[in-house]
């Protein structure tokens, strides 16, 4: 009997006899360790929201703005190490990968907790973790890549639905566990004493008034009691497809490949976060990924046919529309997940104070709302809802369903920005935060509907050669939507005028709609209504 583990040789899931007989029982295997590695991922990628809240709470000697910029290098590192991830399956094989790909994950979780443990830690540490975090975001493109070579091509659908949207639990599962083991002593002596909160905190399951002890330490420590096992899991229950990856090499060669191209990632993530103190973030982020496509080129061995081939998608128009409408429906998702916790903590989490000869100022709401209670709701209803934006999309097509998210993520934009302006400099803020909550969770589920109806489309307009390239791509370049939706958001909270930022994606969802129309809904449209 061969091992579950072992490299298959032989692997034509077309054939009906060959997927009945064998494949389908290793297809699954495959991907039902595939989704909690990929759902920690995205745990470990995202927990800097909450994190970052939870450090303003405890009083860290961090600025506003330098915690929202920890959220953000998360984002742009998850982004950017996209790239070079979505090469790995082919040079390294997918047993190889994803086993190592979790097990990196340990490194930003240990670290994070270690790092919390003491409140003078200094900020580039942080800056460090943030950054090492988003290889749990670069493991989506590989994850992906992964599972379609498992499954025919009338299951794609299901494998591809099943590992990225539960995969996208992970956000949801974060926050709502970092929260609540932050209230308890879980490890012990190990993970150190608690600190007392300066502000109110929260949980799911409630308010935690200021003086509590809390271990914000366990908020890196507790992923480890996962990803130990699951990588032993994926090492001893997975697969690399010979066909797919004709030489991976022995075990530490296909680590080296994998190490090298999350170097690369690494290294134009640090160009990048170094170039933003000297350019604007639109300028930045082009330049990191050129810069790292650029380097990608210059590896050597195998990697260069398959950096070719994905050249070979730039030629093709679709790949740029597919992209713009991805960062509409992924890059707001991510983007909100990012940036809505620490958004809720500031804007509610102060109020404005008139004095006597009728000057304001803001001071300190004692009612207000937890970010760590609520902010969780969005990202789950957003994740819950993808599946039905792809089943919708396969009755009535992918770019009706877009275009009509598109208009309500126009309008509930546009609202949310307003709101935020009037809580923002309201003498009593907690008025608003029930419409507030409600919009955004509007935008969670029109962008989560619209990740299904994207999906589909991306399907349907490309063949087998270029769609996996064509997906990997646009997740990655989507994927920037946790970088740019803390900084903006973050940016127009400094200044004051946080309806700004929410006015501006609204402009951009209209320029998503026109995109939609003129390629796939007009009378001669390039492919109608995929």
């Amino acid at each position: 009997m061969a091992k579950h583990n072992a490299d298959i040789e032989h692997w034509d899931v077309e054939d009906p006899q060959f997927w009945n007989q064998q494949g389908k029982r290793t297809a699954t295997r495959n991907l039902w360790i595939s989704i909690p590695s990929l759902l920690l991922g995205f745990a470990v990628w995202m927990m800097w929201g909450m994190i970052t809240t939870q450090m303003q709470n405890l009083g860290f000697p961090f600025s506003n703005d330098q915690l929202f910029t920890l959220t953000a290098i998360a984002g742009l590192a998850g982004a950017t190490l996209r790239i070079p991830a979505s090469f790995m399956i082919r040079i390294a094989g997918g047993r190889n990968t994803i086993f190592l790909t979790t097990a990196l994950l340990i490194i930003p979780a240990a670290g994070t907790g270690f790092a919390l443990m003491n409140p003078q830690t200094p900020f580039w540490v942080f800056q460090a973790l943030a950054l090492l975090s988003g290889i749990g975001g670069g493991n989506f493109a590989c994850s992906m890549s992964n599972i379609s070579n498992f499954f025919p091509k009338q299951q794609q659908g299901y494998a591809l639905g099943m590992n990225a949207g539960l995969g996208n639990f992970g956000v949801t599962t974060m926050q709502i566990l970092v929260p609540l083991v932050m209230t308890v002593g879980l490890f012990g002596a190990l993970a150190g004493e608690p600190m007392a909160l300066e502000s109110a905190s929260g949980t799911l399951i409630g308010r935690i008034e200021a003086g509590t002890d809390t271990w914000i330490q366990n908020a890196g420590f507790i992923w480890l009691l996962f990803l130990l096992p699951l990588a032993i899991v994926g090492w001893f229950g997975m697969n690399n497809l010979r066909p797919i990856s004709p030489n991976p090499g022995n075990p530490l060669q296909a680590f080296a490949k994998i190490l090298g191209l999350y170097a690369v990632g690494i290294l134009t993530s640090i160009a990048g976060v170094l170039a933003l103190g000297y350019i604007n973030m639109w300028f930045a982020l082009p330049l990191t990924t050129a810069l790292t496509l650029a380097l990608l080129r210059l590896l050597p061995g195998d990697i260069k046919p398959a950096i070719k081939k994905q050249f070979g998608i730039f030629s093709n128009k679709h790949t740029w529309s597919m992209t713009v409408l991805y960062i509409l429906t992924f890059g707001s998702f991510i983007g909100f997940s990012a940036a809505l916790p620490l958004s809720i903590n500031i804007i509610f989490g102060n109020m404005m104070d008139v004095a006597a000869d009728g000057s304001m100022t803001r001071v300190t709401n004692p009612d207000a709302p937890s970010a760590l209670t609520w902010s969780w709701i969005g990202a789950f209803v957003g994740a819950l809802i993808r599946p039905v934006g792809g089943w919708i999309s396969d009755k009535v097509g992918g770019s009706i369903v877009t275009q009509v998210i598109s208009a309500i993520m126009v309008v509930a934009s546009v609202a949310c920005g307003y709101v935020m302006m009037l809580a923002y400099n309201a003498t009593d803020p907690n008025q608003f935060f029930w419409i507030f909550l409600l919009l955004f969770i509007v935008l969670f589920a029109a962008s989560g509907i619209g990740n299904g109806s994207t999906f589909r489309s991306i399907g349907v307009i490309f063949d087998a050669q270029q769609k996996g390239p064509v997906l990997g791509w646009t997740s990655a370049i989507a994927a920037y939507g946790a970088f740019i939706a803390p900084r903006v958001i973050g940016d127009q909270i400094k200044a004051g005028t946080p309806e700004l930022a929410m006015y501006g994606f609204a402009v951009f969802y209209a320029i998503c709609l026109v995109v939609n129309w003129w390629f796939y809904l007009r009378k001669n449209a390039y492919v109608k209504n995929p």
